[in-house]
């Protein structure tokens, strides 16, 4: 709920037949009628996010203790964002290729945490790096992470259990510091808390961090319950600190369970600073997976994204990394695979303010199904003060069955007049010389097929900075794309 000067969700379902809660005061009975609030902000609500909005407040307050101020913070301008948010449609632009009405048609759930006893079954994950962290439905799960001892002063835990009141103070600066859309704030509503990797000045910390993301809450194909989790993650690096991540989103049992697993992560490196971030999605066939990654990087900063995505019914990944010093470097490397009836979207904007910032984007899919479909808007904005900037973008797709759909949308916008910047975009079945190339040297139609897919996303994969991670990713694509085992 918001402050008693502040307008929440439930409060302006006064403006609506059914109310449930005013801003200020205790639960009322269904029909009780109070003051209406501005007829403007009415007009904009959309009773359908108010609804849900809601349905996650009440969840929340019903089994969490008082938020920090700072996670309060949070809900609060959340829930006031929500008040003027539709839910998005295909007339809206960011949305013109994504159809989000699996999840507006669902009967959304909100995901209660497991007990430690109950989770056994998971086990220890004999490829997890160490430190890791484990997050089941979107809570942290203290029993199943591995946590030794790390360098002083960095902190991995909930802002919850932040004792030091200058990592307390650094944080809260940028907790709600970010905007997004509808889900980011859904996001804000709902998080139970936030995860915080905190790494001081001047601080490498030299094992990988493996974020581990499980969804086992799932419905059935035919239910039109929706199971919803909100992990949120924040990380802060600070001057001259560096850190490798691995963030991993994973289903439970069953490839068809359905569930909304709806997450953010916020990253801010500081000056001078480097964060390598892989990113690995491959959750149940029938979810919806919607991801927000927001960094902010100053000035000589570095930060490297490899993202693989293979699973989800429709899975879409909002990236936004603005540079807010000079001399600074984004690399963003995207592979997505639909090998069934599936939407991968990436949305990424990159916003250039300073001279002689770098960066380079490469997105390749492949659709290998004749109803999968993918996204790519990606928007790189090099604005009048970026001389000297240097950026590329290229995306290229594969498109192995008829029907298959890909809508692809490049778009640099350049301000400045001293850039060199580049982008380009090819959609194509396999080129027939390529094919012809092996065949000429009595290699099989298939087995050349075969080669070329999987050569086309090792440009991506071999990017990852561990070769544990790009052999699980060369596994899984093979799997994915040729199920049947090879006769010996």
């Amino acid at each position: 709920m918001l402050a008693a000067n502040s307008m929440s969700i439930s409060s302006l379902n006064s403006c609506f037949p059914v109310f449930r809660r005013s801003a200020t005061g205790p639960r009322r009975n269904a029909g009780t009628r109070v003051a209406a609030q501005p007829p403007t902000l009415a007009i904009l609500s959309d009773p359908h996010v108010l609804r849900l909005a809601e349905t996650l407040e009440d969840h929340l307050s019903a089994s969490s203790p008082p938020p920090p101020p700072p996670l309060q913070k949070l809900r609060d301008i959340s829930s006031e964002s929500l008040l003027s948010t539709p839910w998005p449609s295909r007339k809206d632009e960011p949305f013109r290729f994504t159809d989000t009405s699996y999840i507006r048609n669902s009967e959304i759930q909100p995901v209660s945490p497991y007990s430690s006893q109950s989770l056994g079954f998971l086990g220890a994950d004999t490829d997890a790096f160490s430190p890791s962290l484990a997050i089941v439905d979107g809570y942290y799960v203290e029993s199943l992470s591995k946590l030794p001892e790390l360098p002083e002063g960095v902190f991995v835990g909930l802002l919850s259990n932040i004792d030091s009141d200058s990592i307390m103070k650094k944080v809260s600066e940028y907790v709600a510091s970010f905007e997004g859309d509808l889900f980011w704030s859904l996001n804000g509503v709902g998080a139970p808390d936030v995860i915080v990797v905190y790494v001081p000045e001047g601080c490498k910390v030299e094992s990988a961090l493996h974020l581990r993301f499980f969804s086992l809450n799932g419905s059935d194909r035919n239910s039109k319950t929706l199971p919803v989790s909100n992990p949120r993650v924040l990380m802060m690096v600070e001057k001259g600190g560096e850190i490798d991540i691995v963030e991993e989103y994973s289903g439970g049992d069953g490839n068809d369970k359905c569930y909304w697993t709806n997450s953010v992560m916020e990253v801010v490196v500081g000056e001078g600073a480097k964060v390598s971030h892989s990113y690995i999605q491959t959750q149940s066939l029938g979810a919806a997976h919607v991801k927000w990654t927001s960094v902010r990087q100053e000035s000589s900063s570095v930060y490297q994204q490899i993202e693989l995505s293979t699973g989800a019914k429709l899975n879409r990944h909002n990236v936004h990394v603005q540079q807010v010093g000079p001399d600074t470097l984004t690399e963003l490397s995207t592979f997505h695979l639909s090998s069934g009836d599936q939407l991968q979207d990436l949305h990424s904007k990159l916003i250039l303010n300073h001279p002689r910032g770098v960066s380079r984007q490469i997105h390749k899919c492949i659709v290998a199904h004749s109803l999968g479909q993918a996204v790519f808007d990606g928007n790189v904005q090099v604005n009048r003060e970026a001389q000297q900037t240097d950026a590329g973008q290229l995306t290229r797709s594969l498109l192995l069955e008829p029907r298959a759909t890909v809508n692809v949308k490049p778009n640099l916008q350049i301000i400045a007049d001293d850039v060199k910047c580049s982008h380009g975009a090819a959609i194509s079945d396999l080129e027939e010389d390529q094919l012809f190339y092996f065949q000429a040297r009595g290699i099989d139609l298939e087995t050349a097929r075969k080669a070329l897919i999987f050569s086309f996303a090792a440009e991506v994969v071999q990017k990852f900075p561990h070769k544990s991670i790009q052999k699980k990713a060369e596994s899984l694509i093979r799997n994915l794309l040729d199920p049947t085992p090879t006769s010996a």
